[in-house]
């Protein structure tokens, strides 16, 4: 009998698997710092509809000029539903809590990112229950996260109805993140690169829509935007979405759900780090601790995929 061999099995799958994770893990935890320079002075959907437009062009753009064929009209409306939950809805809704919280909480709080995700999977999507190892690592990773949350001095200036108001907008987001991703590998999609063109271009086409209707813009408030807001766009187009998001997209198609989450364990760290250094967040030793635990959790988390 001939052996089944696991698309993930040979040393070059598995190299670009790593590459993708460091890239997810790395590149995305930085975006929460320059999504919230972007939007200091700018409108948050607007900023974010402006990111995706020429990041999804240049992706599209790309793809055919290096002979990708054309997607069908289906592979248009599948990849274009992912774009909108992942892009117009998620993104949208962390753009908009990042003006009511602290980057390094919003960060944070994408720790409740693994929990959709695996609890998602066991009862509807893949009907599957995760490893006891892999709920091991995801209960390790929430007392990280919440080692990180908790210490006093991480808070935003706002008052608490504030807080709470950021908290359920990238809260709510997370979800829709989570359900964006299962969704995704049951979708009939074009490959990786025209994908995530379609994904950003729907995205920012929905989003600019509901930035036209919200917010107190124009299609052309771009040339008002501050040079830092232009700056931190330029950063998120490039790191945050033509690679960072093209990688996550193809982890959501080849990676394990439970090797997935574990980036929203990564991420915080990093973001929690680079909020201390260029945003004045106080990083204490607690956070220290929590984000160490957090790390445990993501080890545990991926000795248990299955």
């Amino acid at each position: 009998m001939q052996a089944v061999t696991s698309p993930l099995s040979n040393a070059s799958d598995r190299f670009t698997l790593w590459a993708n994770l460091i890239s997810v893990y790395i590149l995305w935890g930085s975006t929460y710092l320059f999504i919230h320079f972007m939007t200091e002075r700018m409108p948050p959907l607007y900023m974010v509809a402006v990111r995706y437009l020429i990041a999804g062009g240049i992706l599209y753009g790309y793809a055919r000029l290096t002979g990708t064929p054309r997607p069908s009209r289906k592979e248009w409306q599948s990849a274009g539903l992912i774009g909108i939950l992942l892009l117009t809805v998620s993104n949208g809704c962390l753009a908009i809590g990042l003006q009511y919280i602290p980057s390094g909480m919003a960060a944070l709080l994408g720790g409740l990112l693994p929990v959709y995700l695996l609890t998602l999977n066991w009862v509807s999507f893949g009907k599957k229950r995760p490893s006891n190892l892999a709920l091991a690592g995801l209960v390790v990773g929430l007392i990280g996260i919440f080692l990180l949350v908790k210490p006093d001095k991480l808070q935003s200036t706002a008052g608490l109805d504030a807080k709470l108001i950021g908290t359920g907008f990238v809260a709510f987001g997370n979800l829709i993140w989570a359900v964006g991703t299962l969704l995704t590998p049951r979708l009939t999609l074009p490959s990786g690169t025209i994908s995530s063109g379609i994904q950003m271009i729907v995205g920012g086409v929905a989003s600019l829509l509901l930035s036209l209707v919200l917010e107190p813009v124009t299609p052309l408030s771009i040339l008002d935007a501050p040079t830092k807001a232009i700056g931190s766009m330029i950063y998120l187009i490039i790191f945050g979405s033509i690679i960072g998001f093209s990688s996550y997209s193809w982890l959501a198609r080849n990676a394990p759900p439970q090797l997935l989450a574990t980036y929203a364990f990564v991420n915080p760290v990093v973001a929690m780090f680079l909020g201390t250094l260029f945003a004045g967040e106080i990083f204490s030793s607690q956070s220290l601790i929590g984000a160490l635990v957090a790390i445990v959790g993501v080890v545990l988390i991926t000795l248990g995929r299955k």
